[in-house]
């Protein structure tokens, strides 16, 4: 069947940057019944990463809220939170965690686009793909890495911005027809019930990003103990500066400074490349660092305990009845048992149908759906 076209916006969006406008918007969202949102964020421009812009479509009207200009939006908390309004997304996870980080909010009643569509078993899940293929709209992708934070916002990257958010309610309709179509709509809002919980994550450790930064680099106890010093001299630098770290000195560069441990200038130099202004902002710093580092007690990596040969030979069976599943439903293995339950499962090796209760608490229609497959694939 062909599906009549969607037009594209005709009015312009609505810019939400003071507090009687919020509220008329606030007004307007709480009586409907679905909406869709996305969100823009400063990560590749600030110490710490902030939402910049959300947009928030209606069938009717395109809202871009500007949370830089607007000292409180706790008015959307219960509209984000009631599961009398859907509220539409396309990959929500970023967007949710971000949502809770910086404002607080609690979800209900998500639909996730791109989920929907891994559920679906369509093969290209982006946006961009799925707006060209669905409504022929080719969406521009220039902005997407731009400088949310900066203002004002040009006209182009206000018009980039409204358009990922106002197809999603009509490719929203068009998705679910098609898990329905498919009986699957019950898979999909198990997946959109999960996204809700999403947590927002803690702040790292300066630990956890030494041995995230040392991955896979040839690294003694005594150099991680100077790269941390250097990564710690960098974190200081990028919040002062607000800017990302990366953007201070490459994690590239601190790995190098911490194997050579650098005792001057030229050292420094000819260790990690660091010459002219850089050399001139930097190597003070730098070498107090190395210095500190190499009088500091050597830091050991944390051993993780390998997993026993029992779990991982029930997380291999898993795995090939998973990927066998996936490939007869047409979908990637992890539509069929999210990586966390199937670790629970190998981990808790339950032998009856009334030992998944727990371990699968999250994903129920799962286990009415696969539970005694589960059970002889752990069994086998």
């Amino acid at each position: 069947m062909t599906l009549p076209a969607i037009p594209a916006p005709s009015a312009p969006p609505v810019w939400v940057s003071r507090p009687e406008t919020f509220t008329r918007m606030v007004d307007d969202l709480s009586r409907q019944w679905i909406i869709a949102i996305d969100t823009e964020s400063n990560s590749l421009f600030a110490y710490r990463e902030q939402v910049c812009l959300i947009q928030i479509s209606t069938g009717e009207t395109d809202y871009l809220v500007d949370p830089l200009s607007l000292s409180d939006l706790s008015a959307l908390a219960p509209i984000l939170a009631d599961p009398n309004i859907e509220k539409v997304f396309h990959a929500a996870e970023y967007d949710v965690i971000c949502l809770k980080r910086d404002f607080g909010f609690t979800f209900a009643n998500l639909f996730d686009t791109m989920v929907a569509s891994r559920d679906v078993g369509r093969s290209s899940v982006g946006l961009a793909a799925i707006l060209l293929e669905e409504f022929g709209i080719d969406v521009d992708k220039h902005y997407q890495r731009a400088n949310w934070g900066a203002r004002p916002l040009s006209p182009a990257m206000l018009a980039y911005a409204r358009l990922d958010s106002h197809y999603l309610i009509a490719l929203r309709h068009r998705l679910k027809t098609a898990l329905e179509e498919m009986d699957r709509w019950s898979l999909a809002e198990e997946d959109f019930r999960r996204l809700c919980d999403t947590p927002a994550p803690p702040l790292e450790s300066g630990a956890c990003h030494l041995w995230r930064i040392a991955s896979g680099q040839d690294i003694n106890a005594r150099e991680a103990a100077v790269l941390f010093e250097v990564c710690q001299y960098r974190d200081e630098r990028a919040r002062q500066a607000d800017l990302p770290a990366f953007k201070v000195l490459s994690n590239q560069m601190l790995v190098k400074i911490a194997q050579s441990c650098p005792q001057s200038e030229v050292d420094l130099t000819r260790a990690s490349g660091l010459r002219g202004r850089q050399l001139d902002r930097h190597g003070k710093g730098l070498l107090a660092a190395v210095k500190r580092g190499m009088e500091a007690p050597p830091l050991h990596k944390p051993v993780q305990p390998r997993p026993d040969d029992h779990y991982l030979n029930r997380l291999d069976r898993l795995k090939r009845w998973r990927r066998r599943t996936g490939q007869d439903w047409g979908v990637e293995s992890d539509v069929i048992l999210p990586r966390d339950v199937m670790e629970a499962l190998a981990q808790a090796a339950p032998r009856e149908i009334a030992e998944l209760d727990e371990v699968m608490a999250s994903v129920p229609w799962r286990k009415s759906q696969f539970g005694k497959k589960i059970l002889s694939a752990l069994q086998y």
